[in-house]
């Protein structure tokens, strides 16, 4: 459960923007600050299953905007070729290959 938390965490931070408002701050209290599906419902006023519900359908969404979109996939593709350039500073060849790989990225 806990690595499936933390898979959710960057799709948050790249879509979150695109959930509702009220989607926004159950998924912050559950996977933010850590609240139970209880402990939100009492602030939200709404029964355990409607965050339950709510939450799955956060989670649904997040998942279809990385597939839709792609746009996480992207960016660690550029942060490992970003690393890879830092690696390999004195080989000019690697420079130029990874350079041209960014580029393609970007397009």
């Amino acid at each position: 459960m806990f690595e499936k938390k933390l898979s959710f965490l960057p799709l948050f931070d790249t879509y979150g923007k695109l959930l509702t408002d009220t989607q926004q701050k159950m998924f912050e209290l559950y996977y933010g600050d850590d609240l139970s599906l209880s402990e939100i419902a009492d602030e939200m006023k709404i029964t355990r299953q409607g965050v339950r519900d709510s939450i799955k359908r956060c989670e649904e969404a997040l998942l279809e905007f990385e597939e839709k979109l792609g746009f996480l996939k992207k960016i660690n593709e550029l942060s490992a070729a970003a690393h890879a350039l830092a690696d390999s500073a004195n080989d000019k060849d690697k420079i130029s290959e990874i350079a041209e790989r960014l580029m393609a990225l970007c397009e």
